[in-house]
């Protein structure tokens, strides 16, 4: 993934800050948060895997440093954010 503002590699899925899936209408949303420590910003790339159509993804950004702070924050308090299946007040407001 790439920075939204400077376009430097951040790294592959392995270097997520937080990443979560959730369920709508049988389409799962994946949003995975990537910082950039020298933009002081955020990266976040939006996978959706469609339940009758094709899939697709796209990225967002540069998102402000504290309100990526705040979401990362928030996904991290899920006992398993990748569980699109998730009854957790989190995944339940996302």
């Amino acid at each position: 993934m790439n920075c939204s503002s400077c376009k430097r590699d951040l790294g592959g899925f392995s270097s997520r800050a937080a990443v979560i899936s959730v369920e709508r209408l049988g389409d799962e949303y994946t949003e995975s948060y990537f910082y950039c420590d020298r933009c002081e910003c955020w990266t976040v790339e939006l996978y959706i895997d469609r339940f009758l159509g094709e899939e697709s993804s796209r990225v967002d950004g540069p998102m402000a440093k504290d309100k990526g702070d705040k979401l990362v924050e928030l996904i991290r308090q899920c006992p398993d954010p990748t569980d699109k299946h998730c009854k957790c007040k989190i995944h339940q407001t996302w």
